[in-house]
């Protein structure tokens, strides 16, 4: 029974996976001859094992060739997915698109973008039931960028637990009752880059984004040192 030690070795996805196939038929078939030669094997003339015991070692290093392939094929992917670009974001102040806001310190904040002039527009905060908590009427209502601050309390004035993740729902309108273009974004400081799911995301302001959907990249602002205090004299 011959086994291929290069099936997996340099292969691409799809040949690794016709490699793994292979192997384990070869396994399947060679588990099988060795079960049958064992129980029909003369006693006075017990078989010779070294060629099933090389088998083995063959199929072991077969086997940890498609497992390092395995890990080198997640390995670019990682690449690809944006990874190595990502880590560069951390402590970069970034605007990317987003709906979402987390409460903190009594507070959550969003961003939105008015593609025109809009006369009434509607600014709801959901929470992540579904439920509208709060609803908020702004009044500059020019095109451009717009900011939302909410004080973390609902309609009834009650405050909120911080920690929870609101959603940010606006809808805007002209002089005449059309539909005026909104994106919903958030903006701040990279402080996290991980991987779930083989997807890259980057956590502003507590809550994690997806890399692809940052829009800018700015220096993060420097604090002013502090101005040192006039030395005491005697």
């Amino acid at each position: 029974m011959a086994i291929d030690p290069t099936a997996g070795a340099g292969a691409t996805p799809k040949a690794a996976d016709t490699g793994r196939t292979r192997m384990a038929d070869s396994y399947e078939s060679f588990m099988s001859l060795l079960t049958a030669q064992i129980k029909n094997q003369d006693p006075l003339s017990p078989m010779d094992s070294t060629q099933f015991t090389q088998q083995l070692v063959q199929m072991t290093g077969v086997e940890q060739q498609l497992l390092t392939n395995d890990l080198l094929e997640k390995l670019v992917s990682n690449t690809g997915s944006g990874i190595q670009t990502s880590v560069s974001l951390l402590g970069r102040d970034v605007r990317a698109l987003n709906s979402t806001a987390k409460l903190t310190a009594g507070k959550a904040e969003w961003g939105y973008k008015l593609d025109r002039d809009a006369l009434d527009v509607s600014v709801e905060i959901v929470d992540e039931s579904g439920k509208t908590v709060q609803v908020i009427k702004p009044t500059e209502n020019k095109a451009g960028d717009h900011t939302i601050t909410w004080d973390g309390k609902d309609r009834t004035g009650q405050q909120l637990p911080n920690g929870g993740t609101y959603t940010l729902r606006v809808t805007a309108k002209d002089a005449v009752g059309a539909a005026v273009s909104v994106t919903n974004f958030v903006q701040g400081l990279v402080t996290g880059v991980e991987q779930v799911d083989g997807q890259t995301l980057i956590t502003v302001n507590g809550v994690r984004v997806s890399w692809d959907k940052v829009t800018s990249i700015a220096e993060a602002p420097k604090t002013p040192a502090p101005t040192p205090e006039p030395e005491q004299t005697a």
